[in-house]
């Protein structure tokens, strides 16, 4: 079978579009998600996707809020995600102080930039009730929304939102690196083991070669300069805070309590009568629990 892989078109997409180049759609095609994690989950959900490269705390919320559609099956970025806090080029907001009580821009509900908006709440001791939230759908729809007045600031990956603001569409006011790895990799519920194993399989390989040193100083900078158009300080600044892990077909069991005890105390989720059971996170027949 053809899997059909959902992905988020940015730089922690590199090995990934480096797999696709080779496999020119043999074993896989890819099926670009612009709206990010809320929209993976969505189309996985929908039956539109067999496997999500998506992030952590969005697929695990999931789960945890009862969804049966998919299993996570493989770890993608084992690093931190950083999270820029973004305001209008002429708001009155200066930082992440000054969002308390306002309306924060999200690309969707379960997003990622949603989670990421009760985490931010969390460290700054605000109360989660009273978040106001606006949907905007896309990185473009959140920029208008934060220059229209509608929102006064919203969540992306730093990198992917720094051009913007390097041309003056947007305003850094802060940042919030997730408290967990940032990336996994899950799968529909109902999509073959053998074949994700085998897909899995072959993406190490290409995230390990990304990874090496050799690598990291040679082809992976002008690949992401083609493919996104960054400037080639951004790519090597990014590059030194990144990190892959080994093999895709393991995920760190203590990510689980780690995770999901963060997303309680923010008040994402919570626990059913007896507390959550790791085994309904995984797919065992694909992922290793180490």
């Amino acid at each position: 079978m053809i899997l059909r892989i959902g992905y988020v078109r940015e730089h922690f997409s590199t090995p990934l579009l480096q797999f696709a180049e080779q496999d020119a759609g043999k074993t896989f095609e890819l099926v670009e998600c612009p709206s990010g994690t809320g929209q993976l989950i969505s189309r996985l959900t929908n039956d539109e996707i067999d496997v999500a490269i998506a992030l952590t705390d969005a697929l695990i919320t999931g789960i945890a809020k009862g969804s049966k559609a998919y299993k996570l099956v493989g770890s993608y970025v084992s690093s931190p995600l950083n999270w820029a806090v973004i305001t209008g080029t002429q708001s009155k907001y200066n930082s992440i102080a000054d969002l308390k009580d306002t309306t924060i821009g999200i690309s969707r509900y379960g997003s990622g930039s949603q989670v990421m908006a009760y985490v931010m709440a969390f460290q700054n001791s605000w109360p989660t009730d009273n978040l106001k939230f606006q949907v905007n759908n896309d990185i473009r729809g959140l920029i208008n929304s934060v220059n229209d007045g509608s929102t006064s600031a919203f969540m992306w990956e730093w990198f992917t939102t720094k051009p913007f603001v390097d041309k003056g569409e947007a305003r850094f006011i802060g940042s919030v690196p997730t408290p967990w790895q940032s990336w996994l990799i899950a799968a529909q519920s109902q999509t073959s083991a053998e074949a994700v194993t085998t897909f899995l399989s072959s993406l190490t390989k290409f995230v390990n070669d990304f990874n090496s040193e050799e690598s990291r100083k040679t082809k992976n900078i002008p690949f992401i300069e083609e493919k996104f158009g960054y400037p080639k300080e951004d790519i090597e600044a990014w590059m030194k805070t990144v990190d892959y892990p080994s093999n895709l077909l393991e995920i760190p069991s203590s990510l689980f309590n780690h995770t999901l005890s963060i997303l309680e105390k923010a008040g994402v989720v919570s626990p059913p009568s007896g507390g959550f059971q790791v085994d309904e996170f995984v797919n065992k027949n694909v992922v290793k629990l180490v």
